[in-house]
């Protein structure tokens, strides 16, 4: 997936990753969490979801935690290292890519859903290949972080990465060039 807009600054815009977003209003009159089972494909598809990222999150043998990611869907690079407690999405592990190569730090959040009161966000995350993501990051839906990237430690990425870019804080930034 390629960037398809970018800021002054180099990284790319929330138009951009908002495009890539499928975006419905609430089902219901309540908030749109409340209808998450409609929404998702059900309780036993999350629930078993859930179950298999908990074991992954505390699983040290990057093989075996690869494989359970495979096998909910995600697509993740053979020598991707994904680091103690990281979560994936429940709802939605399939529209997560991890490219070859990359290193997700420590209790970092994908997210490929978003609930608010009124409406809901689905949408993928593409991480290219060679990325380095640093501890305790949130990746939000419809993100795609280019090839060779590195984002630093606690940050928001609510945008995209390009190619290469050195990214951190809350909400990213271009760090160097």
């Amino acid at each position: 997936m390629e960037l398809t807009e970018t800021r002054t600054d180099g990284l790319g815009t929330s138009a951009a990753r908002k495009a890539r977003l499928h975006i419905a209003p609430s089902p219901g009159p309540h908030n749109a969490l409340w209808y998450w089972p409609q929404l998702t494909g059900g309780y036993l598809q999350v629930i078993r979801n859930a179950l298999l990222i908990q074991v992954a999150r505390y699983t040290p043998f990057i093989p075996l935690k690869n494989a359970i990611y495979r096998a909910i869907g995600a697509q993740v690079g053979h020598h991707a290292s994904v680091a103690l407690m990281v979560m994936l999405d429940i709802f939605f592990p399939q529209d997560v890519t991890i490219g070859e190569d990359c290193v997700v730090g420590y209790n970092t959040t994908i997210l490929c859903h978003e609930f608010t009161r009124g409406e809901w966000r689905r949408g993928p995350v593409v991480i290219g290949q060679g990325v380095t993501i640093g501890a305790n990051c949130t990746i939000l839906p419809g993100v795609v972080i280019g090839d060779g990237a590195t984002v630093s430690a606690m940050s928001l990425v609510n945008r995209d990465v390009p190619t290469g870019a050195f990214v951190g804080g809350v909400p990213i930034q271009r760090l160097r060039r």
